[in-house]
């Protein structure tokens, strides 16, 4: 730093010098403290915006993935226990021969559906108005019963109307038999019924999700209620499940394989991994069929109960729950998509296959769209040489 003169020695000419220069000097510094202060600011934002990303990382690394059940998700729980409840009550009462003799007890009152919704009148009338004797009935009344059917965003009524004919000679009593329905005195349509459980297991809508959607169209049907219908739809729709299966195991080709999902237990508050088996009819069966068979486990039990005595090819991977199935006469087919991923990732890695040295089965598994090779091509590819004749 240099030493500032004598500034009484200093001549005008010098000092006016001196006294632009140092204001010149002043000036500079404020442009650079100006400039700093800039720096400083945005170096303080960069540092904010850091700390919170790695605040974030931190908690999505090391804090609890599983946070506690909301209210929300217990009612899932809830759900499936009515459903499950339902569809129990459904199987018991279709097994009993002769109801129990029990007190009568008060029913609720149903209440009646919004006189807002639009209806439409189904009559319901004999096909012949004479009575056997040979005198022409006389209609004397009518019995009205109404069904909620559901078009996305719009409910509608079904308005049944089944007429009373009598005979005045005889006194016959001759009415049209009531409609046959899923479920015997309930107010659902089979559509309605059939939205429900599209909506739950296709579109996978949780049934307090519907009862909300349902009440912004005009009826907020309870969930509880929801849940009694899917129990009792799904032990109605047991017989279909049955001919499906029957259909499958029909067949001397099916394909097998399965997936884990992650069952919500009531009263555990956590997840354990339980498995859908899917079991579904070849690319050249005329039918198209799968059957999804859920189980707690994946023990090779669940697929020899599934299968019983079925003794024909079965087309899966390598997964140990198979190999007692072929020891009791179903022959394996080994699915050659597992097995080109094996070629496919040492490809991938080593770079094994290259254009001028194909691996033993590109030649016919690489391309999905390629044409079916021969036994005598996939031969040739493999060994180098035409397959023997025999």
């Amino acid at each position: 730093m240099t030493s500032l003169p004598n500034l009484d020695l200093l001549p005008p000419e010098q000092l006016r010098a001196l006294a632009a220069q140092l204001m010149q000097r002043v000036e500079s510094l404020d442009q650079t403290v100006e400039t700093m202060g800039k720096k400083i600011h945005r170096d303080q934002t960069v540092i904010e915006k850091l700390t919170h990303e790695i605040a974030q990382l931190k908690r999505l690394k090391f804090a609890k993935s599983s946070e506690q059940l909301n209210p929300q998700q217990a009612s899932l729980l809830d759900d499936l226990i009515d459903t499950d409840i339902a569809a129990i009550e459904a199987e018991l009462q279709a097994l009993q021969t002769a109801p129990p003799a029990t007190d009568k007890k008060q029913k609720p009152k149903r209440t009646a559906l919004p006189a807002e919704f639009p209806r439409t009148l189904i009559h319901h009338e004999p096909d012949n108005t004479h009575c056997p004797c040979g005198c022409a009935l006389k209609r004397i009344g009518e019995d009205v019963s109404e069904k909620l059917d559901y078009r996305p965003g719009v409910f509608t009524v079904e308005r049944h109307v089944r007429g009373k004919w009598v005979c005045d000679d005889c006194e016959t009593l001759i009415q049209a038999p009531v409609p046959a329905q899923v479920i015997d005195k309930g107010i659902p349509t089979a559509g309605l019924l059939a939205h429900v459980m599209i909506a739950k297991y296709a579109d996978h809508l949780p049934l307090y999700r519907q009862e909300s959607i349902f009440g912004r169209a005009g009826l907020a049907i309870p969930r509880s209620t929801l849940a009694q219908w899917v129990g009792v739809t799904g032990v109605q729709l047991q017989p279909l499940v049955e001919a499906l299966r029957d259909v499958v195991l029909g067949q001397q080709v099916i394909h097998a394989d399965e997936t884990s999902v992650q069952m919500l237990s009531p009263g555990a508050k956590k997840t354990h991994r339980s498995y859908v088996w899917a079991y579904a009819t070849s690319q050249f069966c005329e039918t198209a069929a799968v059957v999804y068979d859920f189980s707690h486990s994946r023990a090779g039990e669940h697929a020899r109960n599934f299968l019983q005595d079925w003794k024909g090819k079965l087309v899966c991977d390598d997964f140990g729950g198979y190999k007692a199935s072929f020891e009791l006469g179903v022959t394996e087919i080994g699915c050659m998509a597992h097995a080109r991923r094996k070629f496919f990732e040492m490809h991938a890695t080593n770079r094994a296959c290259s254009p001028n040295k194909p691996c033993a089965t590109s030649s016919y598994c690489t391309k999905s769209n390629a044409k079916p090779a021969t036994w005598s091509q996939i031969y040739g590819a493999k060994y180098g040489r035409k397959k023997p004749s025999r």
